[in-house]
């Protein structure tokens, strides 16, 4: 078995912003894993490989478990609780495709995501799993872990961007990290303002939009 992330770019996906409760909850709807054609990975995943996969989610969720995602491009197929950003809510099968639902939380790392958003970054998705591969490229006994929020440059072709490195690479990352952790805790702060212009800043260092 091996790892497996297969990005969506915000084009490719087709996903939706979506606001509710008079915005304070943001979701982001869309195609979050495709089937039967060769990614840009040069792997294939099989309609039944998808359905199946995406069988197992939807009964985890009706199952009572929290699908949690991270706005990253993990390496590790565990989820790193300091960078979660959102709750999967629903995943069905469009043929051979995966569609589904996400909801950003209110986290540190879920603010940022929304701050991005609504600043106009583009955001793309990523489905994280494990699986086999043979020669082809054709995918086996795939599941999925999960699907993270990630990053996609303006410049044609570019990969995705690793968000929380990143930020703490970048100069005055740390702060922008703790001003959405104060934002988390107290929303009649001016953490918001701060958290909006630090944000257009990291937009723009990343090339974000």
């Amino acid at each position: 078995m091996r790892k497996l992330y297969e990005y969506m770019s915000p084009e490719a996906s087709g996903i939706q912003i979506m606001e509710a409760n008079d915005g304070k909850d943001l979701f982001m709807k869309g195609l979050f894993i495709q089937g039967d054609v060769k990614n840009q990975n040069g792997r294939v995943y099989p309609k039944d490989e998808i359905q199946r996969a995406v069988e197992n989610v939807t009964k985890r969720l009706s199952g009572g478990e929290t699908v949690m995602g991270e706005l990253d491009h993990p390496e590790e197929l565990q989820i790193n609780l300091d960078r979660v950003s959102h709750i999967i809510t629903e995943m069905q099968c469009d043929g051979s495709d995966g569609l589904g639902s996400l909801k950003v939380i209110d986290t540190p790392m879920g603010n940022i995501a929304k701050a991005l958003l609504k600043a106009g970054a583009k955001l793309g998705v990523s489905s994280r799993g494990s699986g086999n591969v043979n020669e082809s490229g054709r995918v086996s006994d795939f599941d999925i872990v999960t699907v993270d929020i990630v990053a996609q440059p303006s410049a044609p072709d570019a990969y995705p961007k690793t968000i929380y490195e990143s930020l703490f690479n970048m100069r005055g990352g740390s702060m922008i990290y703790d001003i959405a952790k104060d934002y988390t805790h107290d929303k009649q702060s001016g953490a918001k303002m701060h958290l909006n212009k630090s944000i257009i800043d990291f937009i723009n260092e990343l090339k974000l939009r």
